[in-house]
């Protein structure tokens, strides 16, 4: 029996006879193409995208605004070699930027601006970091390209992270009780399968699906490294994504 697809995936068949796919979450709304080959790892990562909001419509940015530099900077191997899971994070972040500042010239844009943004969230120190991440690697991959003079996150100081015991470890209790909350069947109690056999990364698990199944078999390539990773018999089949049951 083929899967059913999943929610708000359009495909249509050009004149040419080639397939496209497509993203349109209200009945008339705009709809966003997805340029990846169907099935692979970036197309479900696009199609994720799309669903979340992180990819939109850019209007055409002025020559040397912030926005006309961001757009040169993903044409570059600095941006397409990062992860697929490093890009959604600072794209993410980007779109916040280009919101507030998108028009300033980015010739005009200083230290202090630099360190605005990141005392705006510092409330939040890893978004803090995250953020003069990302502007570190626009402003300097700009400065090399001479595109600018110079790169205003030079000598931006991380904000300091606080002390922590992190987060609260499972106990067997914890997960029974879980368990006997969410019955097999239940997608919550999927994920919990997810999360307890497979070994995957936050970020993989909640992208793991139905198109990474076959043969009963696990096989994804992980976000942050690219890696190809394969659970055989999906850890003791104590989950099975395929029929949406956790045994």
């Amino acid at each position: 029996m083929p899967h059913p697809r999943p929610p708000y995936l359009q495909r249509e068949e050009t004149r040419y006879r080639k397939t496209v796919w497509y993203v349109r979450k209200e009945r008339h709304g705009p709809r966003i193409r997805l340029k990846a080959e169907y099935g692979s790892e970036e197309f479900w990562q696009q199609y994720q995208d799309a669903l979340s909001g992180l990819v939109r419509q850019r209007a055409k940015a002025s020559a040397g605004s912030l926005a006309w530099l961001v757009e040169r900077y993903r044409e570059t191997s600095a941006w397409t070699d990062l992860s697929l899971a490093t890009r959604r994070q600072r794209e993410n972040i980007l779109r916040h930027v280009l919101e507030k500042a998108g028009n300033q010239q980015a010739s005009k844009i200083t230290r202090g601006h630099i360190v605005e943004g990141r005392d705006r969230r510092k409330a939040t120190p890893t978004q803090a970091r995250h953020f003069i991440d990302t502007m570190r690697s626009v402003f300097e991959w700009a400065a090399e390209a001479q595109l600018l003079k110079a790169d205003p996150t030079a000598g931006v100081k991380y904000p300091k992270q606080p002390k922590t015991d992190g987060f609260t470890a499972w106990t067997e209790d914890h997960v029974a009780a879980y368990e006997s909350r969410w019955p097999i069947g239940t997608r919550e109690r999927v994920w919990l399968g997810v999360l307890l056999w497979t070994g995957l990364r936050r970020g993989d698990a909640v992208l793991v699906g139905r198109q990474h199944v076959r043969n009963n078999e696990i096989s994804i390539e992980t976000e942050k490294t690219g890696m190809k990773v394969t659970v055989p018999n999906c850890a003791g089949a104590r989950c099975d994504l395929a029929s949406g049951a956790v045994r």
